[in-house]
């Protein structure tokens, strides 16, 4: 759980009339953005995504088995409130809301393909369940990040995220 005062979007809505003659670039931000790649450890490289289709989709592999052993991860961003782009692979419900997830970045990973290392893995928590779409659905998140190693089942993850707000991508 997160605490101290953050800007809500109903506070950044109250604030735009004050701001409207101010361009948006100027507005305050109340998160850092983040994408996979600043994930890595200095100097690594992920497995870019023009090659990931040509990747073989063998549902019987077992993911763990298969996931890169990689988990070294930065601890840049410990504590800070982030937004990170990802597609939802859920692992706990409330209802028919998610309420655990693993945030990937790309569509099919650790149920199709060979899972991506720890550190392009983030576990996914939050208080309000989020209503999903469609399984793989493209959301930001926005929340309390961190350096956690979880392992489930099948899988290790490198990252933690206390989501605070989760909307669809786009």
């Amino acid at each position: 759980m997160v605490t101290g005062p953050l800007l809500t979007r109903r506070r950044i809505m109250a604030l735009t009339t004050a701001l409207v003659a101010t361009p948006r670039a100027a507005w305050p931000q109340d998160y850092i953005d983040l994408n996979w790649q600043d994930l890595l450890p200095e100097g690594s490289d992920a497995l870019p995504s023009a090659l990931r289709a040509l990747l073989p989709h063998d549902e019987t592999a077992t993911p763990l088995a298969s996931q890169p052993t990689s988990s070294e991860v930065r601890t840049d961003w410990n504590g800070m409130i982030v937004r990170l782009p990802g597609y939802v692979l859920p692992t706990e419900y409330d209802g028919t809301g998610v309420t655990a997830f693993i945030l990937v970045p790309f569509v099919g990973a650790c149920v199709h393909v060979p899972p991506p290392p720890p550190n392009q893995l983030v576990f996914v928590t939050t208080q309000t369940p989020y209503e999903m779409k469609g399984i793989f659905e493209a959301v930001n998140v926005i929340g309390m990040f961190g350096t956690a190693a979880t392992s489930t089942q099948q899988i290790n993850i490198g990252y933690a995220l206390s989501a605070d707000e989760i909307v669809p991508f786009g």
